[in-house]
């Protein structure tokens, strides 16, 4: 009997409460020792996180066709040039003008062209595996998912304030139509160009770069 008191006693406060928890029909699970405080799982804050993000995004509103001006790409095939109306879905949706312009037979690639609203555009190039974009004004990464889409895609965070109307911008690579003739200052000329609308700005760029009876001829038909 003296035996079985000693082992008993041995027994820690944690190993009474668990054998007395086994008695009553309880596992140890269920019984709280007091141990951990409780505190958010870490997956769960990844999870707030993520969903702070998205947040921000589902405030962008898309754009609507009565906001897109144009959205044509334009190449060489066979030395020639060629312009084709893009769906409306790459005026919202930066990787689906990537994949619309990977179609195109273009002999070196092929140029992306969008303007919304009058008062922004995009230019995007796509040949093989590179892709390089530019935004004729940063802040519109505040207002537009597109422009939002090409913010993420330079890993951008430092945009100018949106409520400093006297600057405008530009983002990305400002020399991807060097070899067409476009310099990185004409470019920075052309985007900063607050006097004309986008959509012109582009039409002129078209001229300097001789695709501009097929750009015209294609938004007539398919933006006017």
């Amino acid at each position: 009997m003296s035996d079985q008191a000693d082992d008993i006693d041995s027994l820690d406060l944690s190993e009474r409460f668990r054998a007395s928890g086994e008695a009553r029909g309880l596992v140890a699970d269920d019984i709280d020792f007091g141990d951990d405080e409780d505190e958010p799982e870490g997956d769960d804050l990844d999870e707030d996180d993520d969903d702070d993000y998205d947040d921000e995004d589902d405030d962008l509103e898309d754009a609507s066709e009565d906001d897109v001006d144009l959205a044509v790409a334009i190449y060489r095939e066979d030395g020639a040039p060629v312009a084709q109306a893009l769906t409306f879905e790459v005026a919202n949706d930066l990787d689906e003008l990537i994949a619309q312009l990977r179609r195109m037979p273009g002999d070196n690639g092929a140029i992306g062209l969008v303007s919304l609203v009058e008062e922004i555009f995009v230019i995007v190039r796509v040949r093989g595996a590179a892709v390089q974009v530019l935004l004729s004004d940063a802040t519109a990464a505040y207002d537009w998912p597109i422009a939002r889409d090409i913010a993420d895609f330079l890993g951008e965070e430092d945009l100018p304030d949106p409520d400093d109307e006297d600057e405008t911008v530009p983002l990305g690579d400002l020399d991807l139509l060097a070899d067409q003739g476009i310099t990185s200052f004409e470019m920075t000329r052309i985007c900063e160009d607050v006097e004309e609308s986008s959509d012109q700005l582009l039409l002129q760029l078209a001229d300097q770069i001789r695709f501009g009876p097929q750009v015209r001829k294609v938004v007539e038909a398919s933006f006017s």
